[in-house]
Formats: structure tokens, sequence, C-alpha cells
């Protein structure tokens, strides 16, 4: 085996600089979003110690092989990287050009610097749980958890509100709205933070209902609107592209209002009278089959479902559910929600 310094140590060199530069410089885009689109400064700071990490080997020695003029892939490029499709898509590719970065960082550092290699081994793990972090709070990665929730579970007014909550959350839900029509704001901002973190801690989706303030103080990841709420353009736009807004629709006219608004998903129903939706009459299974039929995105079957009419329900045509007593007054939250997940499960 042919000690280092009989290796082209200049081509070498001119590698560990240019995957240097390109992990950095992709570290420094996804840190503009943590800290400007995101306002998170745990992100911003893990983006900024990593960025500074690398900077340590990117040493002077490293930068004098640089030959730009001389490199044939300053002229390559691919059509993907002229646009982007969403910023989804945007921070994907940069997450993903400073993983593949480091991973030549430690390859080609064993050669010459190990220390270095094992040090970008550890960083790559770290960009890693980087990646899963952001793009959970990405518009796509969180319309990624939302398909794969069968169970939502809008929340109630309790005494004992969060720990039914976590209940559920230990029983396998993974979407909660926080709805609580009569509380006074301080209280619903303090529950409201309160749930969020508890959902973060269990990788489950928060949205709060109607109040597009609260779930932008409290960084939910979004909003369920009524038919009576503001227009989805504007909590678009106070919420900014990266949450999900949902909205309530009752019937085919207004599904298709809610479609032409942007909504990320609906509510359907109620199909069951219930009293919380006191003096609305049920829309019943035949709305069910028409948003089955007719929705392209997302729908939750919602109003007076329970573990007794789920089969109903899922025999009409419905993958994913929204419930409130079923959970909210069930003496075992979590056996609860692990039966309703069984069915949905059994249903798909």
């Amino acid at each position: 085996m042919n000690h280092p310094v009989d290796r082209p140590l200049t081509a070498i060199h001119r590698i560990l600089d240019a995957n240097l530069d390109r992990a950095r410089e992709g570290l420094r885009i996804v840190e503009e979003w943590c800290r400007f689109g995101l306002n998170d400064a745990s992100l911003t700071a893990e983006c900024k110690d990593l960025r500074q990490h690398l900077a340590q080997w990117h040493t002077a020695d490293l930068r004098a092989a640089r030959d730009t003029p001389g490199d044939p892939g300053t002229d390559l490029t691919h059509t993907a990287e002229m646009e982007r499709p969403s910023l989804g898509a945007l921070l994907q590719a940069n997450l993903c050009r400073v993983q593949e970065a480091l991973r030549v960082l430690e390859e080609y550092g064993k050669l010459d610097r190990p220390e270095m290699a094992a040090a970008c081994k550890q960083l790559r793990y770290r960009v890693y749980a980087l990646d899963s972090q952001l793009m959970g709070r990405s518009h796509d990665g969180r319309m990624h958890k939302l398909r794969r929730s069968p169970l939502y579970l809008v929340t109630s007014p309790h005494e004992h509100l969060l720990p039914i909550v976590e209940a559920a959350l230990q029983g396998g839900l993974s979407l909660v709205q926080y709805r609580d029509k009569t509380a006074e704001d301080p209280t619903r901002l303090q529950l409201a933070e309160k749930l969020c973190h508890l959902c973060r801690r269990y990788d489950a989706l928060f949205l709060v209902n109607d109040r597009v303030d609260i779930a932008l103080a409290v960084d939910a990841d979004g909003v369920h609107l009524g038919q009576q709420d503001i227009p989805i353009a504007l909590a678009r736009q106070i919420l900014g592209p990266s949450r999900i807004i949902g909205r309530s629709t009752t019937n085919p006219d207004e599904m298709q209002r809610a479609l032409s608004e942007g909504a990320d998903y609906i509510g359907v129903g109620p199909v069951y009278e219930t009293p919380t939706k006191a003096g609305k009459a049920a829309a019943g299974l035949d709305y069910v089959r028409y948003a089955a039929a007719h929705s392209p995105i997302p729908w939750f079957a919602i109003g007076g479902i329970d573990a007794e009419n789920l089969g109903d329900v899922i025999a009409a045509g419905a993958t994913q559910v929204a419930v409130v007593r079923a959970i909210m007054q069930a003496q075992q939250p979590t056996q609860a929600t692990q039966a309703l997940l069984t069915k949905l499960g059994a249903g798909a």
C-alpha cells in the first residue's frame, strides 16, 4: 500500500476544497430558511455550528489547490438545477448536497486527513438529523405526515386536556387540532403552546382551530378554518408557505370553493349529528361517498364518528377520519385511539 505522500495530493486537495465549499454553501442556504422563514433559533444555531465545524478544516493549503479556470465541472449543469418546484424541493436539494459533500470529505479525507474524515462522518449524522427535523417542518414534510395520519383528534374543552391528548399520542395518534370556542385568549395561547410542545415530542402534527394568530404565535403546523373564517389566501399570507391550512365543508359546493382557494385538506361532514356542531344538519354518508369520488386532496370525515359507526364511514369510502368525543370522553384514551386506528387500518 502506497504512503499518502505518494498519491496525487493536489487532486485530493482540490476535491476536499470543492466539497468543503459545497457543504458550507448548502448549509448556509438551509440556515437562511431556518432563521428568516421558520424563526427557529435552535435549527439556525445547529446550521451555524455545522458550518463552523467545517470551516476549521478549510485550511489555506486546500484553498491554494483550487483551480477554478481548469475545472471541467464548472460548465456542467442539469435542468433540475435551473428551477425548484417548491420550498421543500429547494431545502431537500441542498440537504442532499451537504450530505453528499460530507461523504466525499469523509472518504477522500481518509487519504490525507483522517481526523477530518472522522469529524465529517459525525457531521453527516448530524445533517441526517437536521434533514428529518427540517423536512418535517416544511410544507412537503407536513403534508406527507398529514396523508399518513388516518386519525385526527379535534379537542374539546376538558380539565384534563393535556393528559388525554398525551394518552392518545401514546396510542399512535399523529394529528391533533386544538379547538376551544369559549376560553379567554391567554388560556388558549397557553394551552396551544403546551399542546404544540407535546405533539412535537411525539412527532405529531399540531393544528389550531380558527385562530391564525395563535397558530403563528405557538409555531403550530397549521390551522383549520371554518366556512365563516378568513379566506385561505389571507391565512396563507400570514402563516407563510410551509404550514397546513384546512377548511370545513358540508357539501360539494363548499368542497369546490375550498379546492379553488387552495386548501391543503378538507373536513367532510358532519357525517352524523353531533353536539360539537349543534343545530347543523348531518351531511350524511352520501357526502362521504362524494368526497371519496371527487376530492383530489386529503379529506377527513368528521361529525359524530365513533367506534360503533366507523365501519359504515369506512364502507362509504373514508380512509381518514376526525373524532372528538370518541377520544376526549373515552375512559381509556390510549386504548380508544388504538382501537380506532386498528379499524381504520383494517378498512384501508
